[in-house]
């Protein structure tokens, strides 16, 4: 249920509820009164008194309509006064003022009262002595050939305590009065549960959320529109709590940047440090040394450079300020691009190459062709890096899926002990007994993995120490 049909539902049973107990109610006013003083033989001699006045006057076959002169008719009036007798009644009939006859002594003040109820079909009530009758006029005058007026008044017991209107009133009035603020009270309090608990249940989520603890669940609960608003709010805890912790990681990886910089500044600045010194001390005191200082120094410093130029593409790639230029490249065409670039260092450096395509057909895929020439080119680099036996090796292979093309670079190199695998993509990660002994920024993975991941691929590395390592790239297939 919405609030809305809520609200209209709350506020339709609040005047219902109490108009249908104010109903019955009344009705066993009615009920009670009747038995105590007796209306149901009240309203017997009412009808009996109606049924009378048909049998009379009420359709044109009825006695005084075929012939209205036996209202004169002595025994005509008798059956009237006897008939009346059986429900404790009075007849009486008028012509003009003046009694024709009447089945109880009337005084000028009594014909004045009955003739004040006179008119078809009117009915009334009026005391006669210390009796209160229902009165039932008929106008006999159209009946009769006399200019005066004809007149007949049944007239029935009616006790004025068997019913009392204003008392009827007074009663029903304040059973709905009651009835309304009862429903009133309990419609509130029914309906508004599905509205207030979950607002303290909001309520508390929020003080929760403003001392800082973001694992306090916020439910859905409630109506259609407060489920809604708490799901909003429960999606807004979890990206609050999502951004906070990211916050925190990045502040840690920035910790580990820093830490990081400036271990691997360090050795290149020191040895810089180092050589200048020694010119400016003299010790090198020969064309030949200088040369050889200055030399050094210049690759210590090209070292340098390119640990902050790939600092500052990975700070670019991990903030998205780079765009990706995919075109559409034959994968196959495009490896062996690489692979005919690098081949001759890699033989200088006593590594054989090899390529494997385990393609079907032509593949062509989405690529940023220069910054995925870099993974690859770091990947190779990397294995040649840390490649430790004369019989080097590394093979490039390309195969595909229903949904992806896998690229593999495997060596027979060192390989890297398990613990450690899941952290060569981590940004300056670098084994303990490499930092000193490979030359780099220590970023060629992690960038290598921001690229991948720009393209909606993924990349992980399989490895055994002793016997070599495998860095796998998943790209999807566009």
């Amino acid at each position: 249920m919405n609030l809305q049909r809520r609200l209209i539902l709350a506020n339709a049973l609040t005047v219902i509820i109490p108009l249908l107990i104010t109903v019955l109610c009344a009705l066993g006013f009615i009920y009670v009164t009747g038995k105590i003083a007796g209306t149901e033989q009240t309203l017997k001699n009412t009808q009996e008194m109606t049924q009378l006045t048909f049998d009379l006057v009420g359709s044109e076959e009825s006695i005084l309509r075929r012939n209205p002169e036996r209202i004169e008719d002595p025994s005509f009036q008798n059956q009237l006064i006897n008939r009346l007798a059986a429900v404790d009644g009075e007849v009486t009939a008028l012509q003009g003022d003046t009694v024709l006859f009447s089945s109880q002594k009337l005084t000028k003040i009594d014909v004045a009262k009955l003739l004040a109820t006179s008119g078809w079909f009117k009915q009334d009530t009026i005391t006669l002595g210390n009796q209160t009758y229902s009165v039932q006029p008929l106008d006999l005058a159209l009946a009769t050939d006399n200019q005066e007026s004809t007149s007949l008044f049944f007239l029935v017991p009616f006790d004025p305590a068997s019913f009392n209107l204003k008392n009827f009133i007074i009663f029903c009035a304040i059973i709905f009065v009651l009835a309304f603020i009862a429903a009133n009270v309990y419609m509130s309090r029914y309906f508004s549960r599905g509205i207030v608990f979950p607002l303290n249940n909001l309520r508390k989520a929020a003080k929760e959320i403003t001392f800082g603890n973001l694992n306090h669940e916020i439910v859905s609960e409630g109506d259609k529109e407060l489920r809604e608003l708490c799901h909003d709010l429960e999606r807004m805890r979890i990206q609050l709590k999502n951004s906070v912790h990211t916050q925190l990681k990045y502040e840690d990886n920035r910790k580990m940047m820093i830490t990081s910089i400036s271990h691997d500044l360090k050795t290149p600045v020191t040895s810089i440090k180092g050589y200048v010194e020694g010119l400016l001390d003299g010790i090198a005191n020969s064309p030949e040394k200088k040369e050889k200082y200055l030399r050094t120094i210049y690759r210590k410093a090209e070292q340098v450079d390119t640990m902050i130029d790939d600092l500052l593409l990975y700070a670019k790639l991990d903030l998205n300020q780079i765009p990706f230029n995919l075109q559409i490249t034959n994968i196959e065409e495009f490896l062996m691009d690489g692979f005919r670039e690098i081949e001759p260092e890699m033989e200088r450096n006593g590594i054989i190459m090899h390529f494997k395509s385990e393609l079907k057909g032509t593949c062509e895929i989405p690529l940023d062709r220069e910054r995925m020439m870099r993974v690859i080119m770091n990947i190779i680099d990397n294995s040649r890096k840390y490649m430790n036996k004369e019989d080097g090796r590394i093979t490039l292979y390309v195969r595909e899926t229903h949904s992806s093309v896998i690229i593999e670079v495997q060596d027979n190199g060192s390989g890297i002990p398990d613990p450690e695998v899941k952290q060569i993509f981590e940004r300056f990660y670098r084994s303990d007994q490499a930092r000193s002994e490979i030359k780099g920024s220590g970023l060629g993975l992690a960038i290598a993995k921001q690229i991948v991941e720009g393209h909606e691929g993924r990349i992980w590395a399989i490895s055994r120490v002793g016997e070599g390592t495998s860095i796998v790239i998943s790209l999807p297939r566009g």
